[in-house]
């Protein structure tokens, strides 16, 4: 598993915890406000039913006969099915509810249509959708049954450690609503009995499962219910005969817990005894085995006709499963902060509104800044990149109001001063109803990625541009002597690193040969990257060759990279490099010896790893000895010399470049011409060719699209320049197309030493299958041994 994926399972259990804790509060709070036990039974169900898809809960209560069930809560169960069950007889096997209630233990029914358990409401469950049911017996802190508290499924089902622990947490809560209604039931009545009779509220106060207590109206004691005498363990003559005139203050200490004790007694005479208004705390009292439990006391004057305080009445209700449970809660939300801490990736927890209100460490580090920093106002500008807080202000407003998951990219302040790009995440945890609680947003290092992505977009305009410029040479063509000697330069530098200097006419195809060499070095399967240094005016050479920051100059609204960091771990090919500005060969010279240099307008210096080409059709010599180019950047360039040939030293490489060429242009043309005379052959062998093959490209392709039948001319009045007279060649006449095939292989198995497969291969050359050119060669007849070296 990725760490990715692993934060991902992280933040979802995180996620169901604290649902799971929301509900809870959210329960406890109810019943600390009084709320009705069937609102607080029912929201407890829905909350529940909330975290997993399907599952429907309810309460049953045990009837005042004390052998039937009563539904109490169950939002989402079929109201059929509730009004079949009520009541619900308390029996062995009497569904899941009667069952677990009979037992007091857990009953789990993983499939109602086979569990002989449901057999007296099989058909029925069965008719309203339910498949599966669980109940938990809700038991008093005395055991007593107080009723169920059930989980139906509309599918087969067992439940899992997490089930059960969730379903054991619900009755919880149940139980803790339960007595405290009964208590709060059982006070209230006898609140409304006290007007009549005294004896007789004694005795009722005496059965109520809480601690209630009267005092008098000077604070002295005037009563201790039995639950208090059990609980503290302090007899009635202990009670009513402890002290120095004022049992009651002095009971009330030995009960206390020593450190609330002075907090407390202060309140209750500075504060609530003075007034005729009712009061409340919370304070730890001693129980009888030396233990101290949390209760919330809240005390009640009775006041006469004419408003004063004729006695206080108190009831003691215990709050320690609250207490501890809000103490569970604050540490579940430490341990998922602690979590949080742990993730390798930066977190902030936002308000619903989008406000910082809490960053992991990763966040703290990255930034250098502290959590008060985090969750100030401020917090966004001192992070995120100034234009990008801009151009994302409206879009997030929007998104943090739709409640759903979204994501952004955004440059991030790293401490240092550096801003790297990131993609943020931005997930909503949402409560019952639907409302965003929290943003989590979640940040994910993506500088590399952008920085590749700019590079490849600088890679693509490159391509597009060399598309546009490029020789129409796929594969350099022709057997001469001249021709291989170049090759065998190619083939020895073109695994080495060294800068390499091509020099020739106009026309000699350089930027082919640079090709080549990039093309079998270890280079190959990087960018290639071509400039010509003639075509770009002076002033934008720079830019073009180093790139530029957003503002280094009129027009440079955004940044860009340059052709090196295009480049970078490919090859870069300088043509017309004796044009190139003087101080842009001062920036050059620095990537030759150091390989790095700035930005036009920026400070960051920027490391390449780039193989340099060069080329040019000037003495760059003479250049040189001229000053319009600098000495050392020369012999910088010139590591590797590799002079090309003019076509008029090459001329026994004319027929094969001719047959070439017009089978090219033959087929763009949409034409096909089966013959080559001799006398046109010798036409193209005596003219100069002063533009090399550039120039005899454009006269192919000219004659190719002007000559009509199938016969091949040029016209002679298109070769202007010196004419040198019929030569003699070695090589056979081309005069027909099993001939100008023959040539073209010949050509081909001399360029790859006779070897047909392979990326060097004949085969490979001709764009063939190697199948497809053995069976040529086999039918020309042609000896490829020949070719092979001796």
């Amino acid at each position: 598993m990725t760490i990715t994926s692993t934060a991902s399972a992280d933040a979802d259990e995180s996620k169901h915890i604290e649902r799971l804790l929301q509900a809870e509060r959210r329960s406890l709070e109810l019943i600390a406000r009084g709320a009705r036990l069937g609102d607080i039974l029912s929201d407890l169900c829905a909350a529940i039913d909330a975290q997993d898809p399907g599952l429907m809960c309810a309460v049953m209560l045990v009837d005042t006969d004390g052998t039937h069930l009563r539904p109490a809560a169950g939002p989402h169960i079929p109201s059929e099915w509730t009004q079949l069950i009520t009541p619900l007889p308390i029996g062995p096997d009497i569904g899941a509810c009667g069952a677990a209630a009979y037992r007091k233990e857990p009953v789990i029914v993983a499939d109602i249509a086979t569990d002989p358990q449901f057999r007296g409401y099989r058909e029925a469950a069965l008719r309203h959708g339910l498949r599966a049911a669980w109940s938990m017996p809700l038991l008093s802190r005395t055991d007593e049954v107080l009723g169920t508290f059930g989980m139906y499924y509309r599918e087969p089902r067992a439940p899992t450690g997490r089930d059960l622990a969730r379903a054991e947490g619900a009755a919880r809560l149940a139980v803790i609503a339960i007595e405290s209604e009964r208590a709060q039931a059982a006070l209230q009545q006898a609140l409304a009995d006290v007007q009549r009779s005294e004896d007789r509220l004694r005795t009722i106060i005496d059965t109520i499962p809480a601690l209630v207590w009267c005092f008098r109206a000077d604070g002295t004691v005037s009563y201790f219910n039995q639950r208090w005498h059990e609980y503290t363990g302090i007899s009635r003559a202990e009670a009513y005969g402890f002290g120095d005139g004022s049992p009651g203050i002095d009971v009330v200490r030995t009960v206390l817990h020593p450190d609330d004790a002075p907090g407390i007694l202060a309140k209750w005479r500075q504060e609530i005894l003075p007034g005729t208004k009712p009061g409340e705390f919370e304070v730890r009292m001693r129980r009888h085995d030396g233990e101290y439990r949390w209760f919330v006391v809240r005390l009640e004057p009775m006041l006469d006709d004419a408003g004063k305080v004729v006695q206080w009445y108190g009831v003691n209700t215990d709050i320690e499963d609250l207490k501890r449970a809000e103490a569970r809660l604050r540490q579940d939300e430490r341990e998922l902060r602690r979590m949080l801490d742990t993730i390798p990736q930066t977190i902030v927890v936002l308000s619903p509104d989008g406000r910082a209100v809490y960053a992991n460490e990763k966040t703290l580090e990255y930034t250098g800044l502290t959590m008060d920093e985090v969750t100030a106002p401020d917090f966004r500008a001192r992070v995120f990149h100034p234009e990008d807080v801009a151009r994302l202000q409206e879009e997030r407003r929007q998104a943090l109001a739709q409640a759903v998951p979204f994501e952004n990219e955004q440059r991030t302040r790293r401490h240092d001063g550096q801003y790297r790009w990131f993609l943020i995440h931005y997930a909503p945890l949402l409560d019952d109803e639907g409302r965003v609680l929290r943003w989590y947003a979640t940040g994910t290092d993506i500088e590399d990625r952008k920085r590749g992505e700019l590079r490849v977009e600088s890679e693509n305009l490159a391509l597009r541009e060399d598309i546009d410029t490029s020789s129409m040479f796929e594969e350099i063509v022709g057997s001469s002597d001249a021709l291989r000697r170049v090759l065998a330069e190619v083939a020895r530098v073109a695994p080495v690193d060294s800068t390499v200097l091509i020099t020739g006419e106009t026309g000699t195809g350089k930027e082919l040969i640079a090709r080549a060499i990039h093309k079998r070095s270890p280079r190959a399967n990087r960018a290639f990257i071509r400039v010509n240094c003639g075509v770009i005016p002076p002033a934008l050479i720079a830019s073009e060759l180093f790139g530029h920051e957003k503002g280094a100059f009129t027009g440079a609204t955004q940044r860009r990279l340059g052709r090196f960091e295009a480049a970078d771990g490919g090859t870069i090919f300088l043509d017309e490099i004796g044009d190139l500005p003087a101080e842009t060969q001062v920036a050059l010279l620095r990537v030759l010896q150091e390989r790095e240099f700035e930005r036009i307008g920026g400070t960051a210096t920027i490391s390449v790893d780039v193989r340099v080409l060069a080329a040019t059709n000037r003495d760059l010599k003479a250049v040189v000895a001229r000053g319009d180019f600098r000495e050392d950047l020369y012999y910088r360039l010139n590591v590797v010399p590799i002079r090309l040939p003019p076509l008029r030293e090459r001329l026994d490489d004319l027929p094969v470049l001719v047959a070439y060429l017009v089978q090219r242009y033959a087929a763009k043309a949409g034409k096909r011409f089966s013959h080559i005379t001799r006398p046109m052959l010798d036409l193209l062998r005596s003219y100069s060719w002063p533009g090399n093959i550039r120039e005899l490209q454009n006269v192919i392709e000219r004659a190719a699209v002007l000559s009509d039948g199938e016969t091949f001319s040029v016209d002679a009045s298109w070769l202007t320049g010196d004419m040198h007279g019929p030569a003699s060649s070695s090589s056979p006449l081309v005069s027909t197309m099993a001939d100008r095939e023959r040539a073209l292989i010949e050509a081909a198995l001399a360029q790859s030493a006779g070897r047909l497969a392979g990326p060097s291969g004949a085969a490979a050359k001709l764009g063939i299958p190697r199948q497809t050119l053995d069976s040529k060669i086999k039918a020309l007849g042609i000896d490829k041994r020949r070719f092979k070296p001796r």
